[in-house]
Parts: structure tokens; sequence; C-alpha cells
């Protein structure tokens, strides 16, 4: 594959924020991808470039990472022949030479990587899921479409509402395809804006597609708010028609590094929940009470990322149960993942392309994640655009599980579009994993 241009430039998000698309253009063949960002972030996740210049979108301009890219990246790949994946982004990684990309920036280098491969897989006239280009990769026969974790009510960083937990998903995992597990999540979403708007509540959406209201009209959620929105859940999965724990579950990715207590004077990381201060041990109380009473098939980043002791024990108290997500805690890092798979913590790996920089380093993490026996969970951002790239990864991979948002906003809506593209497209292969792509 010999690289005749690259060119970049901004386009802008699914908040209305700057980020960068790249084209590439190798002969006939013609390639773009454009970068993610996150609004909650871990501290370990690659450096996204930002301007900061006041005057140009609030600081939140890219035209840096541009340059770095038709300056630094594109003189170093046109002209030039790259017969894989690994080797063309071992070049990226060299022309950057840090380690979490701050030369250049990893909203620089990833949509490079990722349209590479788009290039790699346009040679062989196949969507990116079905052709070699990732399977060969990854050693996958990229049949198998993704039991899709749908966040419909939003609180945290992704809402101003008072509710802690970041994203409340419905996970329809009991059916036979993705299509009709698919469908059965949007009958739900839609069910429960026709309970709020009965209850009198908001039905707006925060950043990935899911309801936000404000619950009570305390400025922080009191005690027994969190069990409201499961409960506001339940319901809504009854009266679409479906069972609650037989055909849909319910998932929570707390990000509970946001609601850390700063300063503990005990040493220990402290969480503020719902009016009070507790420790890793209650949160822990709090979550197999919840997987108790409520459907609950998956907990991602429960606890803070820095702290490890607290995971441990929350493996060890659920890790049978339920699927234990890290996110903030891996942040799709191999060295973050290895020191997790030797403590025994978690056991499961959300992926996030651009929390690591290249879509090779992203497969490393994956290839380590699935040698230990840990679920992978191909994810979103908030930060969205119109790029279905991890709609074709996830099927790529066989991966068995997505995170892409509720049923509405565009951003959204295109990666699930893709999936049912891609499941027409692979006729009578086409598999879905349904419960069996869950630690139970």
């Amino acid at each position: 594959m010999k690289i005749d241009q690259c060119n970049a430039h901004e386009v802008l998000d699914s908040r209305g924020f700057p980020t960068v698309e790249v084209e590439l253009i190798s002969g006939s063949q013609r390639a773009t991808a454009i970068v993610p960002s996150g609004a909650s972030t871990g501290e370990g996740e690659a450096l996204e470039l930002r301007d900061n210049d006041p005057k140009r979108y609030h600081g939140k301009g890219v035209l840096k990472a541009v340059q770095n890219v038709n300056k630094e990246i594109g003189p170093a790949i046109v002209g030039k022949e790259f017969l894989k994946q690994s080797i063309f982004d071992d070049l990226l990684l060299k022309l950057d030479g840090t380690p979490n990309k701050s030369k250049l920036g990893a909203n620089a280098i990833l949509q490079v990587s990722m349209a590479f491969a788009r290039l790699l897989a346009n040679s062989s006239s196949s969507p990116l899921a079905l052709s070699s280009s990732l399977a060969s990769i990854y050693g996958t026969s990229g049949v198998t479409l993704p039991v899709p974790l749908m966040n419909i009510f939003n609180g945290g960083k992704h809402a101003d509402n008072g509710i802690a937990i970041q994203e409340f998903m419905i996970v329809p995992s009991g059916f036979d395809r993705f299509s009709d597990a698919l469908r059965a999540g949007v009958e739900v979403f839609h069910q429960l804006k026709k309970i709020l708007h009965k209850k009198g509540l908001t039905t707006a959406v925060g950043d990935e597609g899911g309801f936000a209201p404000k619950l009570s009209d305390e400025a922080e959620a009191g005690p027994g708010s969190h069990e409201q929105v499961l409960t506001l859940l339940l319901e809504a999965i009854e009266s679409a028609g479906y069972k609650a724990g037989t055909q849909i579950f319910l998932a929570l990715d707390c990000a509970a590094s946001e609601f850390t207590a700063k300063n503990s004077p005990t040493g220990k990381t402290e969480y503020l929940f719902e009016g009070s201060k507790l420790s890793a041990d209650q949160m822990i109380a709090i979550y197999e009470k919840w997987v108790s009473n409520y459907p609950i098939i998956s907990i991602e980043d429960g606890l803070a990322e820095h702290d490890w002791e607290g995971w441990k024990t929350l493996t060890q108290k659920l890790g049978k149960q339920i699927q234990i997500v890290g996110d903030d805690l891996f942040v799709t890092n191999p060295e973050f993942l290895k020191k997790g798979i030797d403590l025994g913590v978690a056991n499961s790996l959300l992926v996030k392309l651009n929390q690591i920089g290249t879509v090779t380093e992203t497969l490393e993490a994956m290839k380590m994640a699935h040698q230990a026996a840990y679920t992978t969970v191909i994810s979103h951002r908030s930060g969205e655009s119109e790029d279905t790239f991890i709609a074709d990864l996830a099927v790529g991979t066989d991966a068995g599980q997505i995170k892409t948002g509720s049923a509405s906003r565009t951003d959204r809506l295109a990666k699930y579009n893709q999936l049912l593209r891609l499941e027409i497209a692979l006729g009578s292969r086409a598999k879905y994993k349904g419960k069996a792509a869950f630690k139970r």
C-alpha cells in the first residue's frame, strides 16, 4: 500500500467542538477517519492536543494537531509503501517518540492509523469488518455482531442532574439476532421517554443520547436516587413488553473517579455518593445490594482508577457473578492491563481507540485481555462523529460487546446502522453471542 496523499483538517464532533479528520489516498483508493474525544477521561490516556487559544472555540481548537499531521506525519508517509498495519503504526509511534503521544498528540496520530486500516480494506473491496485487514491481524473470523450496551439514562459528567453514576444502560442480550436485540433496546428507550413525560420529567438527552432529568430539586441526589433510576429502567423494559433479567439486563458505568473525595484524611480513596462520604467497602456493599435486587450484568469503573486495593476487593466480591469492566483503570493500555491481570483486578477491558492512539496498540491490548480470559467491550466517546470505525472493529475482532450510546443522536445511530448493514452483508454467517458474551 503506497500512500500518495495525506490531508488533515478541522471538523466538529457531536458536542460542537473541533476534532481532526484525515484523508489518505493511494492510487484510486481513498479513506477518511475522524478521531473522537472524551469528557470523562482517565489520567493515563494518550494526550489529546488542543490549541488553548481562547479566541477560537473557547480554546478547544485543534489546528496544532492538524499541522502535525500535514507537516510531520504526511511527509513521513507520502511516497512510501507499507506492507501491513503494524509497520505503518510503528512509524507513527517513532515519529512521536513519547509514551503518551504528547509530541504530536493522539488526535493527530489515531485517525491516520484508522484511515490506513480502511485503505487496506478498500483494496479488497470489502467493508473494514469483513476484510482480511482486521481478521488477519487479530486472528478472528469477523462474523460476531456485538451485544449493545445502550446508555439510555445519563448522569455524571454527561448530565447536570445530580446523579453521580454516569451511565445507566440496558443490555438486550436475550435474543438470537443483533437486529432483534437493537429493536428491543430502541423500543425500551421510547417507552422510557413516555414514562418520564408522564411523570412530568424532562426528556432532553445528554451527550450520549440518554435521558438526563433531575429526579428531585436537590442539588445533589439523595439516598435511594440511583435506585429510582434502576426502577425506572425496569418499568420501561416491562411496559415495552420484554422480560427484565431474561431478555434485557442492566449495566452501569459508574465513572467513580469523577465522584471521589479530595484530600481524604484517612489516606484511602473515599467517595461522595448520595450525600455521604463512603469507603470503597461501603461502595462495594451498595453494588452487591444492587446486583442482588436488579438484573445487573455489568459494572464499569465502579471504583476510582487509583483504588487498586478496592478494585481487587470488588472483583473478589462480584467478579464471579457479573462483568467487572476497567475503563479509566486500564485506558486500553497493555501496561495497566497487565498490572490488573497480575493483581486479579476486573474481568473485562473497555476498548477506546483514542486512549492508546493507534489501531495496532488497541488490538494488542485486546489480545492481552482475551488471553487472560477477560471480555472486551468496544466503546465510543462522549464526543463522537459520523465515523463508524468502532462498529467495524467490534465485528472484525469478534469482540462480542459494544457501547455506542442510546437510540438517539445521529452520531450514535451511525454505528448501529453500520452494524445492521454488516449483519445483512454477513447473511447466514452472522452470529450474535447474546448472554454468552458476558461473564456470569
